[in-house]
């Protein structure tokens, strides 16, 4: 449902970074709301009415799966610690049916994980026909965090950019509908979520030690992202970037980019195969 503070062209047209072009992500501002010009209380009040379309929408694509549709959508949510990446799962998933989610979020990977293929682990967490998948990182910490740390050397970490797009491309080929987010968040406002961590002893199991190391990485993680991002922005699977820094507008935007992407699909109910009008003699007759 479109409102006045929606305006045009689409939220996918705003925020899809040009498939292959550079990612220069020290010029795109962390706290802009592109495509709403309303409150932060309209955005919470539209997000609700976006929150029932999509429930609605979910449910057609989990009912026309069993008729044989094998589409289903994944949404991969990537970004810099204190992001908001646990925080977008939490808001999405609750507009859905559980039945219908697969969620997983990745970890540093097991030493089962570790004798396969870097894809592996992450193939076996995809969505099934009908469902919504949504990954919490993904299989671009192979690309990312890898290469930030010197975990594999460059010639590996730099054929992954390849096998990532045939991958995907396969996967989007057979059903698979790819939204996948970069939620892009200021360095200052990354220092803010750190200390308001600290200040709160009931946000200390979210805290630590190593993510004062890890942000002294900053430049790095830039640079490992912007390529990430140019490098496996397709047709098939374009990336989206959205401001981070404003919490309500990060769920009003992802929930956004969902919803125009199931609304694209247009999944439908099948039609029943038996006769209704039998069958409920049938029952009243009884």
């Amino acid at each position: 449902m479109d409102t006045p503070h929606s305006t045009q062209p689409s939220i996918r047209d705003l925020l899809r970074l040009p498939p292959g072009g550079p990612a220069d992500l020290a010029a795109r501002p962390t706290d802009a709301t592109p495509g709403f010009e309303g409150t932060k209380r309209e955005a919470l009040a539209e997000g609700a009415d976006t929150g029932r379309e999509l429930a609605r929408l979910q449910e057609r694509l989990y009912a026309a799966s069993t008729a044989g549709d094998r589409r289903r959508l994944l949404l991969v949510l990537q970004g810099m610690d204190t992001s908001g990446k646990g925080g977008t799962v939490k808001h999405v998933v609750r507009y859905f049916n559980p039945a219908g989610c697969r969620i997983r979020a990745f970890k540093a990977p097991t030493e089962e994980e570790r004798r396969h293929h870097f894809l592996w682990r992450v193939a076996n967490a995809l969505p099934q026909a009908g469902e919504i998948g949504i990954f919490d990182r993904s299989h671009y910490e192979d690309v990312l965090i890898a290469r930030v740390h010197g975990l594999v050397p460059p010639p590996v970490w730099t054929r992954r950019y390849d096998e990532i797009n045939a991958w995907e491309r396969m996967l989007a080929d057979d059903g698979v509908t790819f939204v996948k987010v970069f939620l892009h968040l200021g360095f200052d406002e990354q220092r803010q979520r750190l200390l308001a961590r600290l200040d709160r002893p009931r946000k200390h199991w979210k805290f630590s030690p190593d993510d004062i190391s890890e942000r002294a990485l900053w430049p790095g993680y830039q640079e490992a992202y912007a390529d990430a991002l140019a490098r496996c922005g397709t047709e098939a699977a374009p990336w989206y970037l959205v401001p981070a820094d404003r919490k309500w507008y990060r769920n009003w935007a992802v929930g956004r980019l969902l919803l125009e992407h199931l609304r694209d699909l247009d999944p439908q109910y099948p039609a029943g195969t038996f006769d209704a009008e039998r069958t409920r003699a049938q029952l009243l007759a009884e």
